[in-house]
């Protein structure tokens, strides 16, 4: 039996090699690997003695021969093809542990492995169902599970199943390897035009390639008779993979769902108002979300938003929770899941005694946002990642009024939260807090009519933001009548005139921002 040796990560290498030298298996290496193994005192035969060539090419060219793929690629139920093996001299390679260049650390022309991708994918080919397939491995982690089934079958080697098992993650290693490639060369270069600059767009690439690992199991989907789990892209960390959980239930699939919504609204909100920010999120969108110095403050108010809505909830810090804060938290209503940067001493305890079933977390920054992906049946949506192009000082007063520098703030504010709703959306804030929230509706008076509900007053003289133009003057009416004194919109509509003059008649200010901020 032969085994065919050659890999970057050389985590476990050696002592997989010396325990299958003992097992009575031929060791074929190359490079780095073969000086690793014989510096150990592992028996290896050089891959150049095996092919009769040296290496080439600062190593490009060295296992490209057919010495090496003849070895591998041999159907040994085919009595031809073990006659081609004998008449040209070639030996059966029984077994291929390879893995690739780590491209992401590094990327460039060098880092794109040729030799390595073409033996794993020939011996994930050659697997069979027989007993005379070839086994691949490319990830350490199967090391011990292959020794010892190699150990109980003796010359008999694995087993059909095992084979189409590593067969099967060979190839998602060289898909994910792949895919690593192709997104590199999608990045704009020097000299290009930067997706999201003021300059025209890149344009969306003409292919889009995810290769995912499952790395966290949910209890369950959105309901009890779905399965559920956390992927991320093979090879790269995320901002979950740093998170840590202190206490409570395990996450569930809407619990990762909400929770990264707010984790992100809570940072972007913060970064727009250079202040502490807490964001209260049901089902994706935001039911409370306040700014300002005091996180205790700031979390009552953004509590006091809507306190029905809140009741498992998902509330999200963007500065570490003090003992103030907690003791606000514990005389409100029980939340799903606390997420922050972090927690003082005896936070998190005091969370554990009077919130058992509350899931703490401590997490990093989220990450930046790539390319936002949406399924569809038969396909997918892509888009550029959610931004808010439009700066407040480019912002157009339309009115007769124009707004005061609090009036200002308060649009500012309303517009960046009305930003994070599912639209139809409409948001009335003031003092940095969004008093009324009305997301989801069919059309964009009945989302003012709930808004001005919830705030019940709380946001007289203060802003209200729509994420889209009002077509008709009944929507500047309504924010009238839930007392703002100003009102941010993109424009854009058939009748702005008419919804202008409306807006006149009624002593408000207005605001047109130039962008849309719709979100399904």
């Amino acid at each position: 039996m032969r085994a065919l040796i050659s890999v970057w990560d050389k985590t476990g290498v050696v002592e997989f090699a010396a325990r299958l030298s003992g097992l009575g298996w031929e060791i074929v290496s190359s490079g780095g690997t073969a000086a690793a193994l014989a510096d150990s005192g592992v028996p290896v035969l050089a891959v150049e003695d095996v092919t009769g060539s040296p290496e080439m090419l600062d190593g490009r060219v060295k296992t490209l021969h057919p010495r090496i793929h003849g070895g591998i690629l041999a159907d040994r139920s085919k009595p031809a093809h073990l006659a081609s093996l004998d008449e040209h001299g070639i030996a059966a390679i029984d077994l291929v542990v390879c893995n690739l260049y780590p491209f992401r650390s590094d990327p460039g022309p060098e880092l794109i492995d040729i030799g390595g991708p073409a033996m794993v994918r020939a011996a994930a080919k050659n697997h069979g169902d027989d007993a005379g397939g070839v086994g691949v491995v490319v990830d350490p982690a199967d090391y011990e599970a292959v020794l010892a089934e190699l150990d109980d079958a003796g010359a008999g080697g694995l087993s059909a199943a095992t084979r189409r098992r590593l067969a099967r993650a060979a190839f998602a290693h060289t898909a994910a390897y792949d895919a690593a490639i192709v997104s590199w060369l999608d990045e704009p270069v020097e000299g290009e035009i930067e997706a999201g600059s003021d300059e025209s767009p890149a344009p969306l690439p003409p292919t889009v390639h995810l290769a995912l690992e499952r790395v966290d199991e949910c209890r369950y989907g959105e309901n009890p008779h779905h399965l559920g789990a956390r992927y991320r892209p093979v090879g790269e960390s995320t901002w979950w993979d740093h998170a840590y959980q202190h206490s409570g239930l395990a996450l569930s699939y809407l619990n990762f769902f909400d929770a990264d919504a707010a984790w992100r609204i809570v940072h972007d909100l913060g970064a727009a108002e250079g202040s502490s920010a807490v964001v209260i999120v049901k089902h994706a969108n935001p039911c409370g979300a306040a700014a300002g110095d005091d996180l205790a403050d700031v979390y009552q108010r953004a509590y006091d938003c809507d306190a029905r809505s809140a009741f498992g909830g998902i509330v999200a810090f963007n500065q570490i929770v003090d003992l103030d804060t907690v003791e606000r938290i514990e005389a409100a209503a029980q939340a799903d899941l606390i997420i922050a940067p972090g927690y003082e001493d005896g936070v998190v305890e005091r969370l554990e005694a009077k919130r058992r079933n509350t899931r703490v977390l401590e997490a990093p920054r989220p990450d930046e946002a790539g390319l936002s992906l949406r399924q569809i049946n038969g396909g997918w949506l892509v888009q550029s990642p959610h931004t808010f192009a439009s700066a407040p000082e480019n912002w157009q007063v339309v009115t007769e009024r124009k707004p005061t520098a609090s009036e200002l703030a308060d649009a500012r504010f309303a517009w960046r939260v009305c930003g994070h709703v599912m639209s139809n959306a409409i948001v009335l804030a003031r003092d940095r807090t969004a008093w009324g929230i009305g997301a989801g509706q069919q059309n964009r008076v009945e989302s003012g009519q709930l808004a001005a509900a919830k705030a019940d007053g709380r946001a007289a003289g203060g802003a209200c933001a729509s994420d889209a133009f009002y077509p008709f003057g009944d929507g500047v009416e309504a924010a009238a009548e839930a007392g703002v004194a100003v009102v941010v919109q993109p424009g854009g509509a058939l009748r702005d005139d008419d919804v202008i003059a409306r807006a006149n008649d009624l002593g408000l200010a207005m605001l047109f921002t130039g962008e849309r901020q719709f979100r399904h």
